[in-house]
């Protein structure tokens, strides 16, 4: 099982010495991968469905990730997830090849939809067009990053007679994990994705997510290419041995653990910092890293 951590540019994990203090804490401990988050803009007054107070701090992803590719050395680095649709695919594709790039080939692209109307209205993005372009952006960023004269003409996005270089180190390219419980997300995990990203699941019902994607990969073909389908969780409750053999049993490659509390204010940053990383120890202690 590989075991990642979750949240590095947000909350607590929001300012420069503690973002360097948790990633270097992770990746002397073994873990194999830092996951970011994502919301550009946070509804205030906070209102259904958006999950943040908003005065949480979260760090752009691609800024994260680039500070990350300078400040670490092995392990990985994952969008957990960017939000897709709110973004430019050709401007996305060059920003995070070159993170690949520079980080030496560690970058794991996690795309998701959004779910929160008041963000998509604030970038001018139509809420309605989500799933039609992320399964659009996710093919014009895979032009970009394989193609020798990159190509692509669709409803959002057309180029041609262009070149965007460098093209990301690994190859084909970096792997793209999709996130969402809908029947569309896990649709799209099976046509389009290299892995599938579960939010806050037991091991139950990771078990019933990689159901549901058995059933859609009934419903629409998987390119040869992709190879098998890696199921990556953010697991909610404790984690230990026994739990990640019961994940392991769900069908789950890795696991993807956030510390309590890390979105939420803390009245002592410093002590909340010692608890981030004594969480890191504890984990790797226990299962063996």
């Amino acid at each position: 099982m590989k075991i990642g951590f979750y949240g590095i540019n947000a909350g607590l994990l929001s300012r420069r010495e503690a973002i360097l203090r948790v990633a270097r804490a992770a990746e002397g401990a073994g873990f194999e991968s830092l996951w970011t988050g994502e919301h550009v803009v946070a509804i205030d007054p906070q209102a259904p469905p958006s999950p943040l107070d908003p005065r949480t701090r979260i760090v752009d992803t691609v800024a994260a990730l680039a500070f990350l590719a300078g400040a670490t050395e092995r392990i990985r680095l994952a969008s957990g997830i960017i939000l897709l649709p709110q973004r430019n695919p050709v401007v996305l594709a060059k920003e995070l090849a070159g993170i690949d790039v520079l980080s030496g080939g560690r970058l794991i692209l996690g795309v998701g939809v959004g779910y929160v109307p008041g963000e998509f209205e604030a970038i001018g993005v139509p809420y309605a067009e989500r799933g039609a372009r992320t399964s659009e952006h996710i093919e014009a960023i895979r032009a970009l990053w394989t193609q020798d004269a990159p190509a692509f003409a669709g409803r959002f996005t057309s180029f041609a007679g262009i070149q965007s270089r460098p093209q990301p180190l690994q190859r084909p390219h970096p792997p793209i994990v999709i996130g969402g419980g809908s029947p569309a997300a896990f649709r799209r995990a099976v046509r389009q994705g290299d892995g599938w990203y579960g939010f806050m699941l037991d091991a139950e019902g990771a078990a019933e997510a990689v159901r549901a994607l058995e059933r859609a990969a009934g419903e629409v073909a998987r390119p040869d290419a992709l190879g098998p389908l890696e199921i990556t969780i953010t697991p909610r409750g404790r984690l230990d041995r026994e739990a990640v053999e019961r994940f392991a049993e769900a069908g789950v490659h890795r696991l993807v653990p956030m510390p309590r509390g890390l979105m939420q204010p803390a009245d002592d940053e410093a002590a909340a910092l010692d608890e981030a990383v004594a969480f890191i120890e504890r984990t790797a202690e226990s299962l063996g890293l």
